[in-house]
């Protein structure tokens, strides 16, 4: 039997960093598991009134289903004004709403955080942890994963440099996928 992890990654830019690191780390996925990215780039901003009404545009259906078919998530975010950049977030309150019907609930999460400097946007790692609380969604503690000078990380393929990160997120997606075994 496999398990599919989600992969949601918070920057919309084509050539975001964040990007690049889920193709590294979807490229990580062990035997028995399958690591899938999930776009967010289509969603309109959450308005309750489109449940409501019942008028919720595809893009949310198309959205939830895809998180609900999922076992488990890896959030891989930059951070803008040291938080979540506001697609993320966004991309959350669509598939926690509508209300009741929460399609976070419950999947084991890890967060991936990264910046072109060395902050390694630790405030968005936590403000999305934050966020997951509510949503009954359980975060891999350990390793916190903070990734820094990500402008300097990927060679003209877009391809990891470094041997030594991509041994750390090796190290931090195996670990992932032990505390998900604990847990499921």
């Amino acid at each position: 039997m496999s398990n599919t992890i989600g992969i949601i990654v918070g920057s919309l830019r084509k050539a975001s960093f964040s990007k690049k690191l889920a193709k590294s780390i979807t490229a990580m996925a062990p035997s028995g598991f399958a690591f899938k990215t999930i776009p967010i780039d289509d969603l309109p901003i959450y308005n309750q009134d489109f449940d409501d009404e019942d008028r919720a545009p595809e893009s949310y259906t198309v959205f939830r289903n895809a998180i609900r078919a999922v076992d488990g998530v890896i959030f891989v975010t930059p951070e803008y004004n040291r938080s979540i950049p506001g697609a993320l977030k966004n991309a959350l309150d669509v598939g926690s709403r509508p209300y009741g019907k929460n399609t976070w609930d419950g999947k084991p999460a890890a967060i991936f955080s990264n910046s072109p400097g060395n902050l390694s946007a630790f405030g968005a790692n936590h403000h999305l942890r934050q966020c997951l609380v509510f949503l009954n969604v359980p975060a891999m503690q350990q390793p916190e994963v903070y990734l820094p000078d990500m402008k300097d990380a990927f060679d003209e393929d877009d391809n990891l440099k470094s041997e030594e990160t991509k041994a750390f997120l090796r190290q931090a997606v195996n670990a992932y996928i032990d505390w998900f075994n604990k847990l499921t």
